[in-house]
């Protein structure tokens, strides 16, 4: 088995940004022998049911998470100068009640704090975190960002916040792309773990499957920034290394940190693998029908009296039209009600043929030709 696990990776779901698709992802982890893989789409869960299915199907563990966008200031302030660039966070599902936190996280950065991107804050993250394991991003994470600028109280302030949020469970993360600024962090990062006592784990950033998907790569972002492959400004990541790697080049690229590669494990172990979604989780109320009614006659007592309501100039002469619709004596053929929806039929509930008809003098010489007279005898 690896001993190591993907938590932090990009699938196409991070729109024009990630390019893994979630069935190449979960037969790549099964190629490499990985028990567990993750997906931590940027600002959003749309991928998270087809993760969770498809990779249970293949007898992998699914690792619900999103990267979350966290306003520098609060999510309800928005101003272009100091909010339109918010810090990167990685939050993963631990259990069923950090799965319900992280769906209501994820849903409150679009309801309550989107600007530019769906964004949440520090508030939030303290009301919710329950469930859920967290992990400090990459160089755009709040921590990295200050240990780079050499604000090295700052990031102390934020671990610390976040330490005493998650506990044990929140994990400061390393990444090695060859890239100078990550360097700069991960050297901060390792005192810093040392002196708050946190657990650090390696991750790579996956935005697709193999290295030599990186050309394709670079075409979707210029889809998404409206450029071309030609124009040598147009944004691009800085190399060919944000891909989906093994065990062994993680482990070589950390040469002397070993505890980083299997503590991904331990993120992966501490998930419950019992973690119910989509139609697992089907929580549907047992409606009661009052009594001496069932279902269909109840639903039609509550049309008939809806109809009453809502029309009741012309209510008697509608029920005598819907009474000879469901008699049978109108003739209910394809084309007919094809016709009917033509000519502004405004609702209709199929199960107990109501329908509530608004008509013009063109319909009532169709229904003449064919030959459907007790319609046109009730006006």
């Amino acid at each position: 088995m690896s001993n190591f696990v993907h938590l932090h990776l990009h699938s196409q779901y991070s729109l024009l940004d990630g390019a893994i698709k979630i069935k190449d992802l979960v037969e790549k982890a099964k190629e490499l022998n990985m028990p567990a893989v993750a997906v931590t789409d940027h600002g959003n869960m749309f991928g998270s049911y087809e993760l969770y299915k498809t990779a249970k199907e293949a007898g992998i563990k699914p690792l619900i998470g999103q990267e979350f966008y966290v306003a520098p200031r609060s999510r309800f302030e928005k101003e272009k100068d100091k909010d339109k660039e918010p810090f990167h966070l990685v939050l993963i599902a631990k259990n069923q009640e950090g799965l319900k936190n992280l769906i209501k996280l994820s849903s409150l950065g679009f309801i309550e704090g989107f600007y530019y991107r769906p964004r949440i804050d520090k508030e939030l993250l303290a009301k919710y975190s329950k469930g859920l394991i967290c992990l400090s991003a990459c160089v755009q994470g709040e921590i990295p960002y200050y240990l780079i600028r050499g604000e090295e109280e700052k990031a102390y302030k934020a671990a610390k916040f976040f330490k005493e949020i998650f506990g044990d469970d929140f994990y400061l993360e390393v990444q090695n792309h060859g890239l100078d600024e990550e360097k700069k962090a991960n050297e901060k990062i390792f005192e810093l773990a040392k002196k708050l006592d946190i657990k650090v784990v390696a991750t790579n950033d996956a935005h697709y499957i193999e290295k030599e998907d990186a050309d394709a790569h670079e075409i979707l972002l210029c889809i998404q920034t409206k450029s071309t492959i030609d124009n040598p400004r147009r944004f691009k990541f800085p190399n060919k290394e944000f891909y989906f790697k093994t065990d062994k080049e993680m482990q070589e690229l950390f040469v002397g940190y070993p505890q980083v590669i299997t503590n991904t494990l331990e993120v992966a172990e501490k998930v419950d693998e019992n973690i119910k979604m989509g139609s697992d989780t089907y929580l549907l109320p047992k409606y009661q029908v009052p009594k001496g009614e069932t279902f269909d006659s109840y639903l039609r007592k509550l049309a008939f009296e809806g109809l009453e309501k809502r029309l009741k100039q012309t209510y008697k002469k509608l029920v005598k039209r819907l009474d000879l619709l469901k008699s049978g004596k109108v003739k209910k053929d394809p084309y007919l009600i094809e016709h009917c929806k033509e000519y502004e039929i405004k609702h209709t509930v199929h199960e107990t043929n109501i329908y509530k008809i608004n008509y013009d003098t063109s319909f009532r010489e169709n229904l003449k030709k064919y030959k459907i007279k007790h319609i046109e005898k009730i006006s």
